[in-house]
């Protein structure tokens, strides 16, 4: 035994030995109990949680294949999956997003999935998705054919459903103690590529349209401290050879969702 550990222990008394070693052993159980807690914060820093709202038929599933850089299975696929999917963006730097993208029909699955995210497991960002009217018309459960609907029709539906959305939005938002972010992602682009640009004006804020309107009052009851939001075009399905937005245009629409989303996370 060396001289100074003899002398440490003459000096200090026993209960103050004692006290000293309580401290140290405390101290390392706290820092080993917050290490679970600090990597969780870190891992939710470089990959955030990302909801995919909006109705169904507009899509949700291939944008978030698109922005995950996943294929999407072969053949036209059932229009609405009753269940929520998920997907994980990943890059170089070992950063990225974790989507969950949310049933659109109305059905208790999607009332669920819309409580996980606003509620339940906060997300750290939204993706609303709306499609101009032009959302794949789903046919009603227990029903065969070929589903119908006209754009007006859809337009309405669209309507409701970002009401339905934004409210849990709002909700979410002024419970959270650091901003939270929105970006509506104005899909199927292919279809109305003239019109672009009226399109996206008409779901931004301070346009005076209905969905416009909708927009304000979601900032007025979230703040705008508390919420960003950005208007978007995307072109999920843009490309192919018949379509008339050409394959690298589309590419760009996509990656310039992904950019944004990037410097509204701080990974950018």
């Amino acid at each position: 035994m060396s001289r100074t550990t003899t002398r440490i222990r003459t000096v200090l008394p026993t209960s103050s030995r004692t006290a000293i070693g309580a401290t140290v052993a405390g101290g390392l159980l706290t820092g080993l109990a917050a290490a679970p807690e600090r990597v969780g914060r870190l891992f939710r820093r470089r990959f955030p949680v990302v909801a995919v709202t909006g109705m169904t038929g507009v899509g949700k599933s291939q944008l978030a294949d698109r922005l995950t850089r996943r294929a999407s299975g072969d053949g036209v696929t059932e229009v609405g999956s009753a269940v929520m999917e998920r997907r994980t963006r990943r890059s170089a730097r070992m950063q990225g997003f974790r989507f969950r993208v949310v049933p659109g029909d109305n059905a208790a699955t999607r009332l669920g999935a819309l409580d996980e995210v606003f509620h339940d497991e906060p997300v750290d960002g939204v993706i609303h998705v709306v499609a101009n009217g032009y959302a794949t018309p789903r046919r009603a459960a227990g029903t065969t054919g070929t589903a119908t609907a006209t754009r007006e029709e859809q337009l309405a539906a669209e309507l409701e459903d970002w009401t339905i959305t934004s409210h849990r939005i709002a909700s979410m938002a002024v419970r959270r103690d650091r901003p939270i972010w929105l970006v509506i992602a104005v899909t199927k682009t292919d279809l109305y590529p003239d019109e672009i640009d009226e399109v996206v004006h008409y779901y931004s804020p301070g346009s005076g349209s209905a969905f416009g309107d909708k927009v304000d009052a979601l900032r007025a009851l979230a703040g705008g401290a508390r919420l960003s939001i950005d208007v978007l075009p995307v072109s999920s399905q843009g490309g192919d050879k018949r379509s008339p937005i050409p394959a690298k245009r589309a590419s760009a629409m996509v990656d310039a969702l992904a950019t944004r989303m990037a410097q509204l996370s701080g990974h950018a």
